[in-house]
């Protein structure tokens, strides 16, 4: 294909600016249109996505510590936001008409400082029985494999976010878990929770990636264990994901629960070394990655084809994350800002 011919990269939407220091994480609000984002100087900001502008600014976290990770789900209540900051704490924090609540609902102290982003637990149902008024729901943590059965009778609310039969819980009631990665890689606390909506995995992706090379038979784990793994996401369904590291390669992988085995399925090569984040739009067709060069880059994720490199920021990219309608994809870097961009629309 000539090069007169291949369609010039996208530029964003929109670009946020207001930040003052290296914007770290972004996530979208699961039912709204609002962007969570957390900087290196421990701000927390709320961005309207479609009149892009700042809605609130918090300063979540200690400006000598910042922020790493910036995290909400459907499988919260809709008015909570959590932030993880390199101070050893992770805080919950309730969303108010004007920002944030002044203190946190929530503070767990994990004694871990590190630079190591958590992860939410994702929640795959495998079964479901409608008409008796009993739902099985089989939630796998996609850190660790590990199944739990969680029985709701009468009539309960649910949203059908993926066509692959994934369905999200907006309420639960009872025990909630709370499981934070130690300092060692091998070392796991655990509480029982204050959060009342839901299951949560707050394992940091430094323990993902232990978890998950163990996961893997011996043979199969050289891909992860090799260089640092810096980011994982796995995918709606639980039944795959794509990594990133310090290498010059993204792993493209499919879970093999019944054999407790990881096969992978495509390995992308890089002109330049280091990625810091990975996402996989909601539908699982497409995904992105955060490099250090400078570059988000698009990809096919059934098939791993690239489709774009985009250009926009003038530093690295720390993140990446897709809207719950796979709409809007936001991108942050170290150049204080966060780009907005929408690609390759779904077909409504």
């Amino acid at each position: 294909m000539s090069s007169k011919s291949k369609r010039p990269p996208p530029d964003p939407v929109a670009v946020l600016r207001g930040h003052r220091a290296s914007v770290t994480d972004a996530c979208f609000h699961p039912s709204r249109p609002i962007l969570f984002t957390g900087s290196s100087d421990g701000e927390l900001r709320i961005w309207d996505t479609i009149q892009h502008r700042t809605v609130s600014s918090s300063w979540a976290h200690s400006a000598a510590h910042g922020i790493i990770a910036v995290a909400c789900s459907s499988l919260l209540e809709t008015n909570k936001i959590i932030s993880q900051g390199r101070d050893g704490t992770v805080k919950c924090w309730d969303i108010e008409e004007g920002g944030l609540s002044r203190t946190p609902s929530l503070t767990i102290r994990t004694n871990s400082y590190h630079f190591c982003k958590l992860s939410l637990v994702k929640k795959p149902v495998a079964n479901t029985k409608q008409g008796d008024g009993t739902i099985d729901i089989e939630l796998s943590n996609d850190s660790r494999g590990e199944i739990a059965k969680n029985q709701e009778e009468g009539s309960n609310s649910f949203e059908d976010h993926l066509q692959g039969g994934l369905i999200e819980e907006t309420s639960v009631e009872g025990l909630k878990y709370v499981a934070m990665a130690g300092e060692q890689s091998s070392e796991v606390k655990g509480l029982y929770g204050y959060l009342k909506t839901t299951l949560l995995d707050l394992l940091s992706r430094e323990e993902c990636a232990w978890q998950f090379n163990h996961f893997c038979y011996p043979d199969q784990r050289a891909f992860l264990m090799s260089w640092q793994v810096l980011s994982l996401c796995i995918d709606g369904s639980c039944n795959g994901g794509i990594s990133g590291a310090a290498d010059d390669k993204i792993v493209l992988y499919n879970l093999d629960y019944p054999t407790g085995s990881c096969i992978v399925k495509k390995e992308i090569s890089l002109e330049r070394p280091g990625i810091s984040s990975t996402a996989i739009r909601p539908d699982s067709k497409i995904a992105a990655t955060a490099g250090w060069d400078h570059r988000v880059r698009i990809y096919n994720y059934r098939k791993g084809n690239p489709l774009a490199i985009l250009k926009y920021h003038h530093a690295t990219c720390n993140s990446v994350s897709y809207s719950t309608n796979c709409k809007l994809m936001a991108s942050t870097s170290e150049d204080t800002t966060v780009a907005l961009w929408e690609l390759y629309p779904p077909q409504t």
